[in-house]
């Protein structure tokens, strides 16, 4: 006859600790469940509590919501920080004012990310100084911090990293890596000339992540002038096509607002007064 051993539900036996070892356990406790926001500010929200009289599931909910947020916001920050921005640029920051041509509404609707989960491309199409590697840097911080994988490249930048890549017979490898990120955001496309082969290994990528992940783009030239990066007529307009093809073109205009800022700092609050 085999007898079968019962397994305790019950509660742990309460220890009746003193508020010293309570504090100590608890600090114990969160190092071994790796929750540092409850260790650094249990003491503190616990203080809160008694003094709001709050219950206990209230004071555990505020405790694990700390945690959660931190957590996410810490997330958030590997995110941006793996995206290789080269600089910090916010929505926040973006002056919509000095920037006529770009409508506010479609920008905001743009930061919720839809485009990004439906795998869709954005082109930011302008002279420089007008704000295009703004909002491109903004807009791939916004999918950062809503947990999408963001990697921005400039396009030299990119082109150069798949002929090295080719000539030691990794492309595939360097092309799957660039496939996976959720968006890929590529900087000052047009600013230089694209021999041939360069412009066909952009165009793996870019064809590797047709309507699976979004590319966005920033360029200083048209369409209509991209033949001056692109030579060969019928690859540009192939890119062309992936690049726009159900998405979105913001045009930021030919005025640039970085140049007229730096006038109107040159001026000074006197030559400013007079005009």
């Amino acid at each position: 006859m085999t007898t079968t051993t019962a397994v305790s539900t019950s509660l742990p036996h309460r220890r009746g600790l003193t508020e010293q070892a309570s504090d100590a356990a608890v600090e114990q406790a969160c190092r071994m469940l790796r929750l540092p926001t409850i260790r650094a500010n249990f003491a503190e929200l616990a203080d809160e509590a008694a003094a709001e009289q709050m219950s206990y599931r209230g004071f555990l909910a505020e405790l694990l919501m700390a945690e959660c947020d931190d957590r996410a916001r810490r997330r958030a920050a590997r995110r941006i920080k793996g995206a290789g921005f080269p600089r910090d640029k916010s929505l926040r920051a973006w002056d919509f004012d000095a920037n006529p041509h770009v409508d506010a509404a479609t920008v905001h609707t743009l930061a919720k990310c839809e485009w990004v989960r439906k795998g869709l491309p954005l082109c930011l199409i302008g002279d420089s100084g007008t704000g295009k590697s703004h909002l491109l840097i903004a807009l791939g911080t916004e999918a950062a911090m809503a947990g999408y994988r963001v990697k921005y490249t400039l396009a030299t930048k990119l082109v150069n990293e798949l002929v090295e890549a080719s000539d030691d017979k990794q492309l595939s490898k360097t092309i799957a890596r660039y496939g996976r990120v959720d968006l890929l955001c590529i900087d000052e496309l047009g600013y230089m000339e694209l021999d041939r082969r360069g412009a066909e290994l952009l165009f793996q990528v870019l064809t590797e992540r047709e309507e699976k992940a979004s590319v966005a783009i920033a360029s200083n030239e048209s369409f209509s002038g991209w033949t001056k990066t692109f030579t060969d007529p019928r690859l540009c307009a192939a890119i062309v096509d992936r690049l726009t093809f159900g998405g979105n073109i913001i045009e930021t205009g030919t005025d640039s607002f970085r140049l007229a800022q730096t006038r109107t700092k040159a001026a000074g609050p006197a030559d400013n007064a007079s005009i």
